[in-house]
Formats: structure tokens, C-alpha cells, sequence
């Protein structure tokens, strides 16, 4: 997996303060003349209030190399979202090399069956698009969620901070939970005021799983 943020708002932190401070002044001020310490204020009592709408002037995009599409179809069920994703319809998958999960490789028996298995799947997609009256949208029906894929998304910064507290979650699935820990590293370095606290809801407060679900292990003591 690689995940790299290929683009976003510039200055995002001053970009949501300067909207903020909008809804409060009779004119649109001057965004170069908020100084820091004003950008960590402002941003400060929005999380505080919980209105968070002004944040979502601030977007991100991300390059996901890799993941399976196990991985996202999880991912597009975030709905406030842009997507756009490798296309198994007019891409022909010639390296055919499944994400394998850890639980998998880590049980002898289990890694057999499952390689056995993708080699009867990648021989049967060769034959199927060699074949003239099957074409390539009609091959990839036998691909399985294991299929390495590639995908663009953008998200603004209020639907990232939704995005993180269900995916960073112990209780997520594991390969979106590592994408979205690493989408959350890279937002920190841009954006820090606003995703300072942003992650896994124990990360603020109390888990809000119930007694059956929750994991045992907050990711830090609540107070």
C-alpha cells in the first residue's frame, strides 16, 4: 500500500479560521491578517462549538497505490466524497498479485488454499480475455476483493474527521484502518490545528462503542 496526499487547500488551517471569522464580521476580511496564534483561537472555539461546516473549505486528495478491493468498497461507502478509481473494465490486470491478509500468510494450511485458489482465478481470467466473444468487461467477473486496485479521493476536512474516527478505530477492518492512519499523518502535517485531535474517538474521549464492542485497548488513557 502507498498512500500519498497529491494536492490540497492551501493553508488550511487559515483558510477555515478565515471562513469563521466571515460569518462574524460586516465584511470578508483579510485572510493574510490573522496571525497564528488568531488561526489557533478561532479554530479552537469552532471544535469547541461543534460547527464544524467551516472546515469544509479545506479539501484533500490522495493517491492510493496498491489496496484491495476489499479495501475500497468499504472506502466509497463514504459518501461526501470524490472518487475515481483504476477501472478493471479497460485495464487489463496482466500482474495479477492479490493483497494477502497477515492471518492468511501467518497459517501454513490457509496461505495454500488461498494461493491455489488465486492461480485458478488468474489462469481462468487469462483464458476468459483471450478469448474473442469474451471481452475484458466480461473477464474481470471472476476477479475476486483480494485484486490489487488504484484509487484518487478527495475529501473535505469535515467528512476526513467522520472518515477517521470510524476508520482509525481498532474495530475497523485492518487494511483500511492502516490507509486511514497514514491519510491521518499526512492531513496533521497540513493541517494541524484542525485535525489535532481528530483519529479514533477515544483519542477525545470516552469509546462510544457499547460494553459488546468495545476492544479493551483505547488508543490513549481517558481521562
Amino acid at each position: 500500500m502507498k498512500v500519498e496526499l497529491i494536492n490540497h487547500t492551501p493553508e488550511p488551517d487559515r483558510s477555515a479560521a478565515h471562513a469563521a471569522l466571515t460569518c462574524y464580521s460586516e465584511k470578508i476580511p483579510e485572510k493574510e491578517d490573522m496571525t497564528d496564534e488568531k488561526i489557533e483561537e478561532i479554530l479552537g472555539k469552532i471544535k469547541e462549538s461543534g460547527h464544524h461546516s467551516v472546515i469544509e473549505h479545506a479539501s484533500f486528495t490522495f493517491a492510493i497505490k496498491d489496496v484491495s478491493r476489499t479495501l475500497t468498497h468499504q472506502l466509497v461507502r463514504h459518501r461526501l466524497a470524490s472518487y475515481s478509481q483504476q477501472s478493471q473494465r479497460y485495464v487489463n490486470i496482466d500482474d495479477f498479485d492479490p493483497v494477502v491478509p497477515d492471518s492468511v500468510k501467518e497459517n501454513e494450511s490457509a496461505k495454500k488454499k488461498f494461493d491455489e485458489l488465486m492461480d485458478e482465478v488468474k489462469e481462468t481470467y487469462t483464458e476468459l480475455k483471450g478469448m474473442d466473444e469474451v471481452p475484458l468487461e466480461d473477464a474481470r467477473f471472476v476477479l475476486p476483493n483480494a485484486t490489487r486496485s488504484n484509487i484518487i479521493v478527495t475529501m473535505n476536512a469535515r467528512e476526513l474527521w467522520h472518515f477517521f474516527s470510524l476508520r482509525c478505530c481498532k474495530r475497523a477492518q485492518w487494511e483500511i484502518r492502516d490507509m486511514a492512519n497514514r491519510m491521518l499523518e499526512l492531513v496533521k502535517e497540513k493541517a494541524p490545528i484542525i485535525f489535532e485531535e481528530a483519529g479514533a474517538p477515544c483519542v477525545r474521549g470516552p469509546c462510544p462503542e457499547s460494553e459488546e464492542f468495545f476492544c479493551g485497548e483505547p488508543i490513549k488513557e481517558n481521562e
